[in-house]
């Protein structure tokens, strides 16, 4: 499943999303980097990144209306409600946060405990946090693809369509007013071209293959539209890297239940975001080492351990780690990020 976006739990970024129920008055810009429609409370606005919105610090980061269906899994985690973000996208549109209950979403004690991680106010990304929102959607994709590619080497098309399909079907979508702004190329019928293979039972791996590496590359050349400087930038980065993680772990949430893999998708989903990260952390780890050793050997420590909750594409009989070991490296590798991202005065 995917996701919409909120700020790092721990960085700078703010949280984006488009609410359906929008404001006819002009929007006014908080000092956080992005504009909220008139009503919005400013504690609306997460403290965190991207596309896969999250609650940190901030009510209202999840917007019911427009989030990608990992973001909606925050919920579902939180709950234990399984296929709720499915449940959830179902029922939309939304006029307010309150008819999760009046449309049998989900109960009221169930909503109580959520009611401050949702919202359908407007919040519009600018500056770097509209930059980290844009590579961490980029990531998402390429770690739907990573898993992907996976699984056809392994003569699993029926379980590698849907992770192609997702960044054709949700962030896509999400994210196509921002590559238009950046005079990207459109690539989304290079998506369809893969999905529509794989979908046949990708017959031909030559030329699965062949769109595959397409599909990765007209990625690629949407991520390089960002500055190079900013792209090598380990507070930029980390940001990023934060952002893939938090999703990660909101999927795997989705993916256990009671102690077993019960949902296949998000188990590959959260492996693929993971995969991804750690690509993006060698790329910045020698310019981190070298101001920040300690915090380096962290991160990787960190990172390493979290990666061997995935040992596979194909779920493991039983868990690695607990959900809330997840989380404890997960809070742990943003907790280090932010010896980088705000060093000590």
């Amino acid at each position: 499943m995917l996701p919409s976006f909120r700020l790092l739990p721990t960085a700078t970024a703010t949280a984006i999303i488009v609410a359906l129920a929008g404001c006819v008055s002009p929007p006014t810009t908080s000092n956080t980097g992005s504009t909220t429609s008139p009503g919005a409370s400013p504690t609306a606005i997460p403290a965190a990144t991207s596309g896969h919105s999250g609650n940190h610090g901030g009510k209202g980061g999840i917007n019911i209306n427009t989030a990608l269906l990992s973001e909606l899994d925050k919920l579902e985690a939180k709950l234990g409600v399984p296929a709720l973000s499915n449940k959830i996208q179902a029922s939309r549109p939304y006029g307010k946060v309150e008819e999760l209950v009046s449309k049998n979403v989900i109960t009221q004690p169930q909503f109580d405990e959520i009611k401050d991680m949702v919202t359908i106010e407007d919040i519009v990304l600018t500056g770097e946090a509209k930059d980290v929102d844009f590579m961490t959607k980029m990531g998402l994709m390429k770690g739907h693809l990573i898993v992907a590619k996976e699984l056809l080497d392994q003569g699993k098309p029926d379980q590698a369509e849907p992770h192609i399909g997702h960044p054709v079907e949700e962030i896509y979508a999400d994210v196509e007013d921002q590559l238009n702004e950046r005079k990207i190329t459109e690539f989304k019928t290079t998506l369809i071209k893969l999905q529509d293979l794989v979908k046949a039972g990708a017959k031909d791996p030559a030329q699965v293959n062949a769109e595959f590496d397409t599909s990765m590359q007209a990625v690629d050349g949407a991520i390089v539209a960002l500055p190079e400087a900013q792209r090598k930038d380990p507070k930029f980065v980390l940001q990023v890297i934060n952002g893939l993680l938090d999703t990660a772990n909101s999927e795997y949430g989705a993916a256990v239940a009671n102690g077993k893999i019960s949902a296949i998708i998000e188990y590959q989903d959260s492996r693929g975001f993971v995969m991804y990260a750690e690509t993006l952390y060698k790329d910045i780890a020698e310019q981190v080492a070298k101001t920040s050793p300690e915090t380096d050997k962290a991160i990787v420590a960190s990172m390493t351990e979290l990666k061997a909750n995935w040992p596979t594409a194909i779920a493991p009989p039983a868990p690695v780690k607990t959900t809330a070991e997840v989380t404890k490296l997960v809070k742990a590798i943003e907790s280090d990020s932010q010896k980088v991202l705000k060093p000590a005065s």
